[in-house]
């Protein structure tokens, strides 16, 4: 495979409503953080790893595990309503800058997925290499939680979301067609052309990678990080 430029940013900022400072929260004795610069370093693809944060703490946590935390991102991309995208160009061109040379391909790596291995960034890098895909993102299948199974109450009664989501009563999870899947929050790659369009993903040409469910746990509440400390003991 030819050899092209690739930046992985972890943006992890210090504010959180759901659960203070997540990024670094410690499941079994490590922050949260820890197990996104574990894998990243792991990769045999990536050129250079960043993590960018606009919390010190934060900062030194990725540098004591072996992440560049090279600066502090400005307040103005740091927000609760801040843009993924907006932030990740933040980081592309402060690492431009400082080598003078363009990156190819930009991988978004969530802390608050722990469980993404550094073969699956890998398998997602590939993917978008082969195929020229504008973006690759790591998705997983619905089970319970299929469309067709959403439901709205009017007036306490229920009815199908829509039109075009209608239930056939007493069919089986496993024969609920067409199959769907939801992004895991886990990885996302882009070209450097569509980041700087502010496109990350969700394009004609974005491609799915899809995970295993044990795999992507995406952690948004104290629940999921009670699921995310039992996998990640099985998984040791």
């Amino acid at each position: 495979m030819k050899k092209h430029r690739i930046l992985a940013i972890t943006l992890a900022r210090g504010g959180s409503k759901s659960i203070r400072k997540k990024n670094i929260y410690k499941i079994n004795k490590k922050p949260l953080l820890y197990y996104t610069i574990k894998e990243a370093k792991k990769s045999k693809l990536i050129t250079r790893y960043l993590v960018s944060t606009d919390d010190k703490e934060i900062q030194t946590i990725a540098k004591k595990y072996g992440a560049e935390a090279p600066f502090l991102r400005p307040k103005n991309l740091s927000g609760d309503k801040a843009s993924a995208a907006k932030a990740d160009l933040h980081a592309l061109k402060w690492a431009e800058k400082d080598e003078g040379k363009k990156y190819d391909f930009i991988v978004e790596l969530m802390a608050t997925n722990p469980l993404k291995t550094y073969k699956d960034i890998d398998n997602v890098l590939r993917k978008i290499i082969k195929t020229k895909a504008e973006s690759v993102i790591g998705v997983v299948k619905l089970e319970d939680h299929h469309p067709l199974r959403i439901k709205k109450l009017v007036k306490g009664k229920i009815r199908n979301f829509n039109k075009t989501l209608i239930e056939i009563p007493e069919r089986e999870r496993q024969g609920l067609r067409p199959v769907a899947y939801i992004r895991n929050g886990s990885i996302y790659a882009c070209r450097r052309d569509m980041l700087v369009k502010g496109k990350r993903y969700g394009t004609q040409n974005s491609l799915a990678y899809i995970m295993d469910d044990n795999n992507s746990v995406n952690i948004d509440t104290k629940r999921d990080l009670l699921l995310a400390k039992i996998l990640l003991k099985n998984k040791k």
